[in-house]
């Protein structure tokens, strides 16, 4: 288990070039951001989730171009 001691420990063998990203990292984590799932699915809603997204491209619907013609090359056997 890691406890305070333990990282104190580890923190006194930082580089004293390192002290100030160090610094930062343990600022940023006293108040860690939080994140919400605007688009938070349930099994039972996915075909709407489709729907809507599928939907934000019927302007500009994805097409598959030609193939085109690739030259015939000798067999490796």
């Amino acid at each position: 288990m890691i406890t305070r001691d333990l990282l104190k420990e580890e923190i006194d063998k930082v580089q004293d070039d390192y002290l100030s990203v160090l610094y930062q990292i343990i600022k940023a984590l006293e108040n860690p951001p939080v994140f919400e799932h605007s688009h938070s699915l349930e099994i039972s809603n996915w075909k709407d989730f489709i729907d809507a997204t599928y939907g934000c491209m019927a302007d500009a619907p994805i097409d598959r171009g030609e193939q085109g013609v690739y030259e015939i090359r000798e067999v490796i056997g």
